[in-house]
């Protein structure tokens, strides 16, 4: 019996934090959660960008991925203003 009751109330614990989460995270209108998935993936695309450039040896391998890198940093920069 002792389970029975532990368990709800581990249930009633789990339902209380999903409610609370729920009513915790702001709600987005349209163009913000769109601007907020493009930023996510510009912020992602940067990050592999940069990956590749630390075992980058060929000069104009190089250089393409500094150009990617900078207009992903463009992209980023006015997406966040």
């Amino acid at each position: 019996m002792a389970r029975g009751w532990e368990s709800k109330s581990v249930e009633a614990q789990q339902e209380e934090v999903a409610t609370r989460d729920i009513s915790a995270k702001p709600h987005l209108t349209s163009e913000e959660a769109t601007r907020a998935r493009m930023i996510e993936g510009y912020r992602l695309a940067l990050q592999n960008v940069l990956q590749r450039l630390n075992g980058i040896h060929d000069p104009r391998r190089r250089e393409m991925l500094e150009q990617a890198k900078a207009d992903l940093e463009k992209k980023l920069q006015a997406l966040r203003q």
